[in-house]
């Protein structure tokens, strides 16, 4: 590895590409003039089996990392997992089982070397130190730190004045976060923006063992399709890495135009300097489109090859190119609530349905379809900000959008019931104010 100022200055471009914060870059500058390859950590309590888009964007940065040379661990936590990460969280978190945190450890692994070199990946378990600590070694590690600068944490905090419980093991958490840094001796941690405490935390007990602090990258938590809330299985706005690959690219493709760019941002290989030019060509008139096409295929391919990526291709445009869905389809946008809309009440709503009881029972039938799919699920809600194309029967078509602008949504819903807004085609649906009130249609 050179360590000339033109390398170091490439090298900070590539790590600063979608970061949140890099504390301290000057410090940064100082290990990579060193020339040797820096000791890269970022950790991964295994919680549940599945990885999804958002969990990517971490280990695409250690895949950066480990394009400009250095040494990437991959530490997963099979000691804190059964602690469980008190972050963001209101309440105490029941902790797995060693159990639970083996096996779900094993599809980690698995899954992740789908985007890491594994030749030039180091796969390490807290355990392994954890487990050796004594009883006496762990309360010499609780006295580094004060209940004081734990309350400085902002989840605990609030948790504390709203007179919620906070078990003092939970304490524990980011003070074994942090000796994971000083047991690798970690030149770089990274994690997302709501683990700042807990790097920082790395940093204090490096330097009360003797080592120089590590410097810290947060990543941004990524918005999932509804382009609102971070991606998560729960909230049903995610994009799970083993999804089947038309499914991959059907989601990508229903991102808003916005969110696109902060998936290539955080989620594509594609050098900065093509998504300038890309976003150059889109000011002047290109499709959008072709970008989304474009992500979606890299995504796919990354994770299941790239004949997968080609075959997803040719049959989203089998669908959506070839007139089995109308050019000229009606839009149509919805007041979404904040877990979304349930599927019958889009239906109804969006006009293809007359009633939620008729909604409901061509979704028995097999009569809805949407993006393409047949859909069967009574219990499905459309996550606000998502974009999707319903079918019911032959003939009736709409592309439906969830709104995300609530404040926006609900004066209209105030002011109008229902508005069409005819001379562009598109119509904003809102259920009027009380089931038995009259609803008003005006032109605007």
């Amino acid at each position: 590895m050179t360590n000339n100022v033109t390398s170091i200055d490439h090298q900070i471009e590539v790590i600063r590409r979608g970061c949140d914060e890099l504390l301290r870059e000057p410090e940064l500058r100082e290990k990579l003039a060193a020339g040797r390859p820096l000791r890269i950590k970022a950790g991964f309590d295994p919680t549940a089996p599945d990885l999804h888009l958002g969990h990517t964007v971490l280990i695409n940065k250690l895949r950066q990392f480990q394009e400009l040379g250095h040494h990437v661990l991959f530490l997963i936590g099979d000691f804190t997992g059964m602690i469980g990460d008190p972050t963001g969280k209101n309440a105490t978190r029941p902790p797995l089982t060693r159990e639970e945190v083996a096996r779900n450890a094993v599809t980690y692994t698995e899954q992740v070397f789908r985007i890491l070199d594994r030749e030039r990946t180091e796969v390490v378990f807290n355990s392994t130190w954890m487990d050796r600590m004594s009883a006496v070694d762990m309360i010499k590690l609780a006295a580094s730190h004060t209940v004081a600068r734990m309350l400085e944490r902002d989840d605990f905090s609030k948790r504390y004045r709203g007179k919620q419980p906070i078990a003092i093991h939970e304490f524990l958490y980011p003070l074994v976060q942090g000796y994971d840094s000083v047991a690798l001796k970690a030149d770089v941690e990274l994690g997302g923006t709501d683990q700042k405490f807990n790097l920082l935390m790395g940093r204090e007990l490096q330097k009360h063992h003797g080592q120089a602090p590590q410097c810290i990258l947060t990543m941004p938590l990524l918005e999932g399709l509804d382009g609102v809330n971070k991606m998560s299985k729960s909230l049903g706005n995610y994009v799970g890495i083993q999804e089947a690959p038309k499914e991959i690219f059907g989601k990508l493709m229903s991102v808003s135009d916005e969110l696109m760019w902060r998936y290539l941002e955080l989620l594509s290989f594609e050098p900065l300097e093509t998504i300038k030019q890309w976003r150059s060509e889109v000011s002047a008139g290109r499709n959008p489109r072709d970008i989304k096409v474009a992500l979606a295929q890299e995504i796919v391919g990354r994770f299941h090859g790239a004949d997968a990526a080609r075959n997803a291709l040719a049959d989203f445009e089998a669908r959506f190119k070839q007139h089995e869905i109308p050019e000229d389809i009606t839009e149509v946008t919805l007041a979404g609530e904040a877990d979304g809309l349930a599927i019958a009440a889009v239906l109804k709503l969006a006009g293809l349905t007359a009633s939620t009881s008729d909604a409901l029972r061509m979704l028995a039938q097999g009569g809805v379809k949407m993006d393409g799919e047949k859909l069967s699920d009574k219990s499905l809600k459309i996550a606000r900000g998502a974009s999707v194309v319903l079918q019911v029967g032959k003939r009736k078509f709409a592309r439906v959008t969830v709104s995300k602008n609530i404040n926006k949504i609900k004066y209209l819903r105030y002011m109008c019931g229902v508005i069409a807004l005819h001379e562009c085609r598109v119509d904003v649906i809102l259920p009027a104010p009380h089931p038995r009130a009259a609803k008003r249609k005006r032109s605007v």
